[in-house]
């Protein structure tokens, strides 16, 4: 094994200060937390009685956190389909040795990537009316999720496949491969498991993004809790609003914590897959534009 180049690697006195800095920070990190639970406790914060709402179906609370967790993951789940197709489609287009596709493919990635998304679903469920074009909340918000978001994947894509090497493309035109056939057989394959652990990054910050729904009107998780929240606070005080909070918060952390683990099994069956073997992962979908006869199609 060769030594690395960018670090030495530690000696006993370097690992035994790592050890003793881990020890004080977890010790640190404790105290914290333990500063933090003794200030809602003596708030009443943490009395058994206020978080038994969440799991009392009397309240309605659980039926509608469950209900906006649908609401939620149905939004996610159309972006990320939809999302994922467009930006493989664009990362090819990207990829093209013709400049009339390139070019135009390349501005409209730029120019999603550019605007933040806030302002693109605020465009598509505001402005389009006065052009007759209505979409409704969940519509406007996927759609707005999907522009942004197949974007950012389609310069995924193009680093992942820019990522193999280039004697696997010449290999297969040597054997007579059609370009398509190089992309969908050679490339695209090899390139997944690369691609993976980013893709994964960009399918969990669509799932928070789809909180932004919530200037819109359209019911997810956080618009959810926020409702709740001001309807308990009428009605009992502001007794609910850390549980409400927190229950939500919890939903999105198991969430991406199962994607994770989705992606974990992938990631092992790929790497047993011989097709989609490769080494390495990519980092950061910043290569550059290539031109001429080295590009994907």
């Amino acid at each position: 094994m060769s030594a690395p180049v960018l670090f030495d690697v530690p000696g006993p006195k370097a690992k035994a200060r790592i050890r003793i800095g881990t020890v004080i920070g977890v010790l640190v990190a404790l105290g914290l937390i333990g500063i933090v639970l003794l200030g809602l406790n003596g708030n009443g914060q943490l009395d058994p009685a206020r978080w038994a709402i969440l799991f009392d179906p009397g309240s309605g609370v659980p039926q509608a956190l469950g209900q906006a967790l649908v609401r939620t993951l149905q939004v996610a789940v159309v972006a990320m389909v939809a999302s994922t197709a467009l930006g493989v489609l664009l990362a090819v287009g990207r990829l093209s040795e013709h400049r009339f596709v390139r070019i135009p493919v390349t501005t409209l990635i730029e120019f999603f990537r550019s605007i933040p998304l806030l302002v693109v679903i605020f465009a598509l469920y505001f402005v389009l009316p006065r052009f007759g074009i209505e979409l409704s909340a969940f519509a406007a918000l996927a759609v707005g999720l999907t522009l942004y978001n197949m974007a950012v994947l389609a310069e995924i894509f193009r680093a992942g496949i820019l990522s193999v090497d280039k004697g696997q493309r010449e290999a297969a035109l040597a054997l007579g491969m059609r370009k398509t056939q190089v992309m969908t057989l050679v490339l695209l394959p090899q390139a997944t498991r690369r691609m993976l652990p980013v893709l994964i990054a960009q399918i969990v910050v669509l799932l928070k993004d789809t909180s932004l729904g919530f200037i819109i009107g359209y019911f997810e998780l956080l618009r959810q809790a926020r409702s709740l929240v001001e309807f308990l606070n009428f009605n009992f005080g502001n007794i609910y609003t850390l549980q409400i909070y927190v229950g939500a918060g919890l939903m999105y952390i198991l969430i991406n914590v199962l994607i994770s683990q989705i992606a974990k099994l992938v990631e092992k069956r790929t790497r047993s897959n011989s097709k989609t073997a490769a080494v390495g992962a990519i980092d950061l979908p910043n290569a550059p534009v290539t031109t001429g006869n080295n590009s994907g199609l």
